[in-house]
C-alpha cells in the first residue's frame, strides 16, 4: 500500500527531475585506440625528415602555387614543413603541451603565405595534404607492426581529422587577417602616393615605383578633374561624385571638399580620339586643336554626367606622371571658373576666365574699375544693363540675337549699351575696352560683388 501511495503522489506532481547525464568517458576501446595512435605517432616522429621530404615533393608536383616557392627557397620551405609536422604530430601525443605551439606555427604559415601572395586555396590544400599523409603513415605503421590493432584506429579517425580541420581554420583566419592588413597597407600607400603626385611633392626617383603601384605609365599624357559637389557623399562610401564615359579609368583622391581624379589619357575610350581637326586650327600650345589629348578631354567633358549643382574643372593636358601636380593646379583654376550653380569648365576653352580667377585681387580691382560706375544706379537698373551687356557679348556683338535672348527689340539693346558707355566711359567697339569689359563681367560673376 505505501508503495502505491508513493506512485500516485509522483503521478500527481509529475515525474522526478531528470538527473544530468554523466560526463562521457572514453570506453576501453577508445583508450586502447588512443594508445595505438600515440604509439604510431611516436614512430612517425622518429622518421619525420623522410615524411617532410615526401610532403615537400608532393607539394611540388600537385600544388603549382607552392612549386615556385619551393624552387626559389627549398631549404626554407623544407624547414617550415618539418617544423609544422613536428608540432602537429607531437600534438597528437601531448595536446596540452604542444597545442599552443602548433597553433602559433599554423598562424605563422598563414600570415607568411598571405604576404607571399600564395592563394588561400593552395595553403588549405597543402595542410590537408599534410594531414592525409600523416594519417596514412599512422595507418601503414600500425598495419605493418601491429596488424591486430589496425581496427582500433577507426575510433580515433574523427579526432585526427577534426585536428586537421582545426588547424585549417587557424591558417585561414591568420591568412585573412594578414590579407586585410596588407590590403589596408597597400591602399594607404596608394593614397599617400596619389596625394604626393597631386601635390607635386613626389620625388623623381619614386616615380617608377608609383607608376607600378598605381598602374600608370611614367611617360604618358594626363589630365586632372577637380569636382565640387553640392551635397557630400556619406563618409566611407566609395561612390564617385560623377559618372564618366564607359571605359574611362581614373584614379580618385579626396582633398578637403574637392574630389580629384587623375585621368590617364591613354585609358580614355578610343571613341574619344575620333575628332578630326579643322585645317589651321590650333590649341593653346600652338599645336593642332585635334590632338588626341585635347579630343579625349573634350569627349570626357561632353559625356560626363553629374548631380545637379556639381562643379567640374578639367585641366589642360600635361606630359608625364611628374606633371600631375601642375595638372591639379590647373584643374582647381578651372573649378574656380565654374558658375556657382554648377557646370563643367574645360580650362583650355576658358583661358581668359581662368586668368581672372587665378588672381582674385586683380580681378576684383578690374571689376570695380570697369563696372564701379554702375553701382551708383538703382540695383534693378544696374542688373538690366549688366544682363544686356552679357547677352550682347555672348551673342558675338549682335544686338539682334541679344534682343532675342532678352525678349526685347534690338534698339532696346543698343540703347542700354549706349547708356553703359556713357556711364563708364568705355567704348564697346574698341577692342581693348571690349576685352576689359568681358573680363570685368567674368570677375564680378565668379568673384562676387
Amino acid at each position: 500500500m505505501p508503495q502505491v501511495v508513493r506512485s500516485r503522489i509522483r503521478a500527481l506532481h509529475g515525474p522526478p527531475p531528470v538527473a544530468p547525464l554523466p560526463h562521457r568517458f572514453r570506453s576501453l576501446a577508445d583508450r586502447e585506440a588512443v594508445a595505438v595512435l600515440h604509439r604510431a605517432a611516436r614512430v612517425l616522429l622518429e622518421s619525420l625528415p623522410e615524411l617532410t621530404d615526401r610532403l615537400v615533393e608532393a607539394l611540388r608536383e600537385q600544388e603549382p602555387a607552392y612549386r615556385t616557392a619551393i624552387e626559389a627557397e627549398p631549404a626554407e620551405i623544407w624547414q617550415e614543413v618539418h617544423h609544422s609536422l613536428r608540432h602537429n604530430v607531437a600534438s597528437l601525443i601531448q595536446p596540452r603541451e604542444f597545442r599552443d605551439a602548433a597553433h602559433r606555427t599554423s598562424r605563422w604559415i598563414g600570415e607568411t603565405r598571405a604576404e607571399q601572395g600564395v592563394p588561400l586555396d593552395a595553403v588549405m590544400h597543402a595542410f590537408r595534404m599534410g594531414g592525409a599523409m600523416v594519417w596514412q603513415d599512422l595507418v601503414d605503421d600500425t598495419a605493418r607492426r601491429h596488424p591486430e590493432d589496425i581496427r582500433l584506429l577507426v575510433h580515433v579517425a574523427a579526432d585526427v581529422w577534426n585536428f586537421v580541420d582545426e588547424h585549417c581554420g587557424v591558417v585561414a583566419e591568420a591568412y585573412r587577417q594578414a590579407e586585410r592588413r596588407l590590403t589596408w597597407r597597400r591602399e594607404n600607400q596608394q593614397r599617400l602616393m596619389t596625394a604626393a603626385l597631386l601635390d607635386g611633392t613626389a620625388r623623381i626617383a619614386d616615380l617608377p615605383d608609383a607608376a607600378a603601384m598605381l598602374g600608370l605609365p611614367v611617360q604618358g599624357r594626363y589630365a586632372v578633374l577637380a569636382v565640387a559637389t553640392a551635397r557630400r557623399a556619406p563618409h566611407g562610401t566609395d561612390r564617385p561624385p560623377l559618372t564618366l564615359p564607359e571605359g574611362t579609368h581614373v584614379l580618385w583622391h579626396t582633398a578637403g571638399d574637392t574630389e580629384l581624379a587623375v585621368l590617364p589619357l591613354e585609358a580614355v575610350p578610343a571613341a574619344a580620339h575620333e575628332a578630326v581637326p579643322s585645317e589651321g586650327d590650333a590649341d593653346a600650345n600652338g599645336g593642332p586643336s585635334g590632338t588626341p589629348g585635347r579630343d579625349a578631354l573634350a569627349s570626357v567633358a561632353a559625356d560626363l554626367t553629374a548631380p545637379p549643382g556639381t562643379r567640374v574643372g578639367i585641366s589642360s593636358v600635361v606630359d608625364g606622371l611628374a606633371s600631375v601636380g601642375d595638372a591639379r593646379r590647373l584643374a582647381e583654376t578651372a573649378l574656380r571658373a565654374c558658375p556657382a550653380s554648377g557646370g563643367t569648365v574645360l580650362l583650355d576653352e576658358h583661358l581668359p576666365t581662368a586668368l581672372v580667377v587665378s588672381s582674385p585681387g586683380l580681378g576684383t580691382a578690374l571689376a570695380d574699375r570697369v563696372l564701379g560706375p554702375l553701382d551708383r544706379l538703382d540695383p534693378s537698373d544696374r542688373d538690366v544693363i549688366i544682363e544686356t551687356l552679357t547677352a550682347w557679348l555672348d551673342s558675338d556683338g549682335s544686338a539682334q540675337r541679344a534682343g532675342a535672348r532678352l525678349y526685347c527689340h534690338r534698339n532696346t539693346v543698343l540703347n542700354r549699351l549706349r547708356r553703359f558707355e556713357q556711364l563708364t566711359g568705355r567704348c564697346l567697339t574698341r577692342p581693348s575696352d571690349a576685352v576689359e569689359v568681358s573680363l570685368a563681367l567674368a570677375a564680378r560673376r565668379l568673384l562676387g560683388g
